[in-house]
């Protein structure tokens, strides 16, 4: 009787990292960047109708790179848990902290428990109020890790070099514009194209607005921001 096949958890779990990992960095990559009145999340995305960035609830947004089905299931997942605490206590309770906890648990158990891991990487935002409370951004990884990110995140295809490039070139109070245009140059140190609107997906978490912050930014409005002089 053949004996059977052995690997050790070690092996186990650099296995399954590697194979998140090269499923991640062939994906698309995001950059998150706070500016004057909020944070704006940038996506490379040339598809209308399939988003990599989305509401969670009145001032949180998600942001998702890998596998589209799996982080959509999770973004599904964060809508449900918001919604229910929200309904349950009070709309004030629903924090990034604590989604970025749920996230952090699911995915960690899912890399830890099941034979494929999730190949994707997702961050969480909330905009902090007009009063002064700070933004918060969290970027949990596939194998559940959160990482607590000040001013900027990267995640997706080569993200090192693009953090590289934000860490050199940000600045604080940054206005919507100028925040844009660095965030689309930041996703250009990697390429050999120019991007336009046509290959982006642009949003905001506006801590100027009533309730419901996050909007996106259409294409007309990306052409005029991005304009040289702007």
């Amino acid at each position: 009787m053949p004996l059977p096949y052995y690997v050790s958890p070690e092996q186990m779990m650099k296995d399954k990292a590697e194979y998140a990992r090269k499923g991640i960095s062939r994906g698309k990559a995001i950059v998150a960047i706070e500016y004057r009145d909020g944070v704006l999340l940038v996506a490379e995305n040339p598809s209308t109708l399939l988003h990599k960035i989305s509401e969670i609830y009145d001032r949180i947004a998600f942001a998702g790179v890998g596998k589209y089905n799996e982080f959509e299931n999770l973004r599904v997942a964060g809508v449900r848990h918001a919604d229910v605490k929200g309904y349950s206590y009070s709309r004030g309770d629903v924090s990034a902290k604590s989604l970025a906890n749920a996230y952090s648990q699911g995915l960690g158990n899912i890399f830890t428990q099941d034979i494929k891991p999730f190949e994707v990487e997702v961050l969480v935002v909330e905009v902090g109020d007009p009063n002064g409370s700070k933004n918060e951004i969290y970027h949990i990884l596939y194998d559940g890790t959160i990482e607590d990110e000040k001013n900027f995140a990267a995640m997706g295809g080569q993200a090192d070099e693009i953090r590289r490039y934000l860490k050199e070139n940000f600045q604080e109070s940054l206005d919507l514009a100028a925040a844009l245009q660095l965030g689309v140059r930041a996703l250009m140190v990697t390429q050999n194209k120019t991007l336009t609107e046509r290959d982006l997906e642009v949003a905001v978490l506006d801590r100027n607005k009533e309730r419901r912050r996050f909007r996106r930014i259409p294409s007309e409005v990306l052409n005029q921001l991005l304009s040289p002089g702007t």
